[in-house]
């Protein structure tokens, strides 16, 4: 049983999630039928205590002795997510990380359709991208509110994402994904998540520096 949530949830919480629901996926293509905390938890290079924790801020899943039915808390958990909606996108920017983003399919699986292209270099406005038209971004707000766009991913360069990014929240968007290597400023009431590439590279390079 999923229960209400009375506490804020946090950010790692919300990622061990994604985590336990791609194990999860992997483990029921296995065909596994139940797992352990302590199964699940060595999988992921967590512990059995912060799995226990992690899902028992959501209900009560599985049975002890038994572990978790796999399907049964994989299912869960995608509602947790809210992975059984569908989800409209729209991407601004099909440079070559737009353009590799249009094309990874796991995005349609997740339940995120990416409905709307966008761009302001005339040479990509009316290109056709995996059997979507580029649109001019200068029509961002008609045309997202025709198409009740729900997220928007942002794939600019740096110079001009804080621009985009004005017009995405004037348009009434409330999520945005930032992957132009800037931090964007937005009104507190916007949920943004940034993907900055050189962050990542940095955090391996430290860790590779202070290996013995």
């Amino acid at each position: 049983m999923v229960k209400p949530i009375s506490k804020k949830i946090s950010e790692s919480t919300v990622h061990r999630l994604s985590i336990y629901y791609r194990a999860l996926v992997a483990l029921e293509n296995e065909n596994y039928k139940t797992i352990s905390s302590k199964e699940l938890a060595k999988r992921e290079k967590l512990t059995p205590a912060q799995v226990r924790k992690d899902l028992s801020f959501f209900g009560s899943f599985g049975t002890r002795g038994l572990g978790y039915p796999v399907t049964e808390l994989k299912h869960k958990i995608a509602g947790i997510m809210g992975l059984s909606s569908l989800w409209n996108v729209a991407l601004i920017g099909v440079g070559n990380i737009g353009s590799a983003l249009v094309s990874y399919k796991e995005f349609a699986k997740q339940g995120f359709n990416i409905k709307l292209i966008f761009d302001n270099d005339q040479r990509k406005i009316g290109s056709n991208h995996k059997g979507i038209t580029v649109s001019d971004i200068r029509y961002f707000k008609k045309l997202s509110n025709l198409e009740k766009i729900d997220m928007v991913i942002i794939a600019v360069p740096a110079s001009s994402a804080q621009a985009v990014c004005d017009d995405v929240v004037e348009a009434g968007i409330k999520a945005i994904l930032n992957f132009a290597p800037i931090n964007l400023k937005v009104p507190d009431d916007i949920i943004l998540r940034n993907q900055n590439m050189c962050i990542e590279l940095e955090h391996l390079s430290f860790a590779l520096t202070k290996r013995p």
